[in-house]
């Protein structure tokens, strides 16, 4: 029997929501014990911070500029290469419950596989898509014809009205307010625990697992819909963060003058969604202004995440328990992270979008080694590389974890295990990109995050000339509130900063993939 692999995703999950990283609202005691056995990384950065490019670079280990998913609604191709096909080709069993979005999820007729897939059964005996032979999906709350839905459907159609609204009647991310506070996409929902997402996901892993060989070799991918919006856990479980009793996060400047003062020093798009002037992506309510946004929102926001985070833990806990009861515990890595931040009252915003920014590109990223990987069968001493890395990395972790090489395609290189290996294999640098052409609005960015700097390009687009840009120190400036890129004393760290990201950059695909939907 070789290692057997557990790759846990969360949806739109801040780096200070766990204990181990610093956090200190959400209990999280499984992924903690994880990084304690295992290795933390303190710069773990996607490559792009919404959700369809950032799960599209997990799969192939590629960037977004390589694969084409240079936005949401733009699907990844039907032939893109996936790091779950080359396990299933080595004997892996292989699987993925939870989200998957490497397609739209706006899909009325049916034309993406993944939304079809929920109505049409099991895949067949011998079958994958995307290299999975077991593929069960779900998002927030029952959108759409994934499989959680059908499964709401089915068994439990009362609850179909008790999830926040994602979308709203005409088809706009919703800006329905609820809570005590009146905060965007919060609400509360009379569910049951057991039926909610987060506890299928979990239970739906379970039962692939519980139909396995003992001797099999297996990769499970499983991918939690939360904390990402809507705000909306089981009302059962909101008491355990009493809102009133947060304390506003760092990020959120609570003086208005402060807090606009910083936006102005940033480039314009920041001040225009902040005002309600702009609406560059389908990433958060296109009715929402966030200039609206009150402390207490920011409060209630938090705890409701945080709630959703401790279920996170509890079910992967639930997961480990059972991967123990089957005798595989020692043979197991685990990775845990998820594909992008959340903004969470930085800088008076929620959501995300085009800001490349700690908040929306600063990931927890968590790797336990299986303890039969050490000669002696010890645990293993637990490390924490403060180098950069990216997601872009996992898919060649897997591989060598599977005892592959990775892929001549995959552009990433397996995690470092401490800061000496991630130095002598050249862990220096970290690239994220965005692209957005929504709303007749277009927003280009590329990002290098190298040493203490964040150095961010504008390229031309509705908003920008392409002079445009943010420079920060984080060693000097952690909350990123001070932009220097105009700064004359910098101008020599901006030139360099910018030709390392100008000569990293990947070569673009030779065909643009077009945009299918909004999401």
């Amino acid at each position: 029997m070789g290692r057997k692999i557990l790759l846990v995703t969360t949806d739109q999950q801040r780096y200070d929501t766990l204990a181990c990283n610093g956090g200190t609202l959400s209990r999280t005691p499984v992924v903690d014990s994880l990084a304690a056995e295992g290795i933390r990384y303190e710069r773990a950065h996607p490559q792009s911070v919404v959700c369809m490019p950032s799960r599209s670079t997990i799969l192939t280990g590629q960037h977004p500029t390589t694969h084409g998913v240079w936005m949401n609604g733009v699907p990844l191709p039907a032939d893109a290469p996936s790091v779950a096909e080359v396990l299933r080709q080595a004997g892996y069993r292989t699987a993925l419950v939870g989200k998957s979005h490497f397609e739209p999820y706006f899909d009325p007729f049916l034309r993406f596989e993944e939304n079809a897939l929920a109505m049409e059964g099991p895949i067949p005996h011998g079958g994958s898509r995307r290299g999975f032979e077991h593929f069960e999906t779900a998002t927030h709350g029952a959108m759409g014809p994934l499989h959680y839905s059908q499964w709401i459907i089915r068994n439990h159609p009362e609850a179909l009205g008790m999830f926040a609204r994602a979308v709203d009647d005409s088809l706009q991310v919703s800006s329905e307010a609820g809570g005590d506070t009146g905060a965007p996409q919060v609400k509360v929902n009379p569910m049951e625990r057991g039926i909610y997402h987060t506890e299928w996901v979990a239970d739906r892993t379970i039962e692939w697992l519980d139909s396995l060989d003992p001797d099999a070799d297996w990769f499970c991918w499983m991918s939690f819909p939360d904390p990402h919006h809507p705000w909306d856990p089981p009302e059962s479980e909101v008491g355990r963060v009493p809102w009133r009793d947060v304390d506003l996060p760092a990020g959120y400047p609570e003086d208005r003058a402060l807090r606009e003062a910083i936006i102005d020093a940033k480039p314009r798009h920041w001040r225009a969604w902040y005002d309600g002037t702009l609406v560059s992506n389908y990433e958060a309510p296109a009715a929402w202004v966030p200039a609206t946004l009150t402390a207490d929102q920011v409060r209630e926001v938090n705890a409701r995440n945080a709630v959703e985070v401790e279920l996170i833990d509890e079910a992967l806990g639930r997961v480990l328990h059972r991967i123990g009861e089957r005798g595989w515990g020692d043979d197991l890595d685990v990775l845990f992270t998820t594909d992008h931040g959340e903004l969470q009252g930085d800088f008076g915003f929620l959501f995300k979008g085009p800001y490349h920014v700690d908040a929306l590109m600063r990931l927890p990223l968590v790797w336990r080694p299986a303890p039969s990987s050490r000669p002696d069968g010890t645990p293993t001493a637990a490390s924490v590389v403060t180098r950069p890395v990216g997601l872009v990395d996992l898919a060649p972790t897997l591989c060598t974890i599977a005892g592959l090489e990775p892929a001549g395609w995959m552009e990433g290189r397996p995690l470092p295990t401490d800061d000496c290996d991630a130095d002598a294999r050249g862990f220096e640098r970290v690239l994220t990109e965005w692209d957005s052409e929504l709303f007749g609005t277009s927003v280009h960015l590329r990002t290098i995050m190298r040493d203490h700097w964040v150095c961010t390009a504008y390229l031309p687009g509705t908003s920008h000339d392409g002079t445009e840009g943010e420079l920060y120190d984080l060693a000097a400036d952690p909350l990123q509130r001070d932009n220097r890129w105009d700064d004359p004393a910098l101008a020599a760290v901006r030139s360099d900063l910018l030709a390392d990201l100008w000569d990293a950059q990947p070569a673009p695909r030779a065909d643009r993939l077009y945009l299918e939907a909004p999401v």
